[in-house]
């Protein structure tokens, strides 16, 4: 089960000369996501980076399983777990529309850290997330 879901329009220059979306542009698309559904969550990048906080990603592991091409119409699914006190989790699937065709599955990790590029516990951040996090399943 998704928390959140984002539409989005193959444009022409995403894809290389195969007429394929090209790998690295996967991962925009699954940061833009991401970032949408942090704002519905009232998690403010641009706020906590001025408070030394910096949301970043630690660790991603993608499947492709179908190509997107140019015009295609697709949607990114998204939702969050906590996987350690200070990790957070995104699993995130792309489906081609209408047909809903799977693309791709994303499992994406993310910390918090301070100005000096340590790990850090954000209140501000697991308060955000504590209402919307999927439980773990062990």
């Amino acid at each position: 089960m998704h928390q959140h879901t984002l539409a989005f329009d193959v444009r022409d220059y995403e894809c290389d000369l195969q007429g394929i979306v090209n790998n690295a542009n996967y991962q925009h698309y699954l940061e833009h996501a991401r970032h949408q559904f942090l704002k519905t969550l009232q998690i403010n990048f641009a706020a906590l980076s001025v408070q030394g906080v910096n949301l970043v990603v630690v660790r991603i592991e993608m499947d492709y399983l179908w190509p997107l091409r140019s015009g295609d119409q697709f949607e990114v699914r998204s939702s969050v777990e906590r996987v350690s006190r200070l990790r957070f989790a995104f699993d995130q699937d792309i489906v081609r529309l209408p047909d809903e065709k799977p693309v791709l599955k994303a499992r994406v990790v993310g910390v918090a850290i301070n100005a000096q590029g340590r790990p850090i516990y954000s209140e501000a951040v697991a308060a955000a997330l504590t209402n919307s996090i999927k439980p773990r399943v062990y």
